[in-house]
């Protein structure tokens, strides 16, 4: 009984990562967004901790995960190495695989592009 317990659980959590999504957009400070609505005045930063994506006009909010390893890859974002004199560009690209439900996207991966 414990052992077919156990398996069905195991299936139950293995089969959240089937039905994982791909979203490709814009990534924002989600705090700036719920305030304005404007998603070209609120890119995310090294300080944002609450994140969101655009995607083709729509915008998604990330979980709490998410929000945890989106500042983690802002802050290590890889254009940051290539020319220390420029600049960075105000606006930020991520791929985030997950799953989306009532507008909030439940994170298993975020890439920064």
């Amino acid at each position: 009984m414990r052992k077919t317990f156990y398996l069905l659980a195991l299936s139950a959590a293995l089969s959240t990562f089937a039905f994982a999504e791909s979203f490709t957009g814009n990534l924002l400070d989600a705090t700036c967004y719920q305030s304005t609505n404007k998603a070209e005045s609120c890119a995310a930063s090294g300080t944002t901790r609450a994140f969101a994506l655009e995607v083709s006009g729509k915008v998604l909010k990330l979980d709490e995960s998410g929000n945890q390893k989106a500042a983690a890859a802002v802050k290590n974002r890889a254009d940051r190495a290539a020319e220390p004199g420029k600049p960075q560009s105000t606006k930020i690209m991520a791929k985030v695989e997950g799953t989306e439900a009532g507008g909030t996207i439940t994170t298993q991966a975020i890439d920064i592009q």
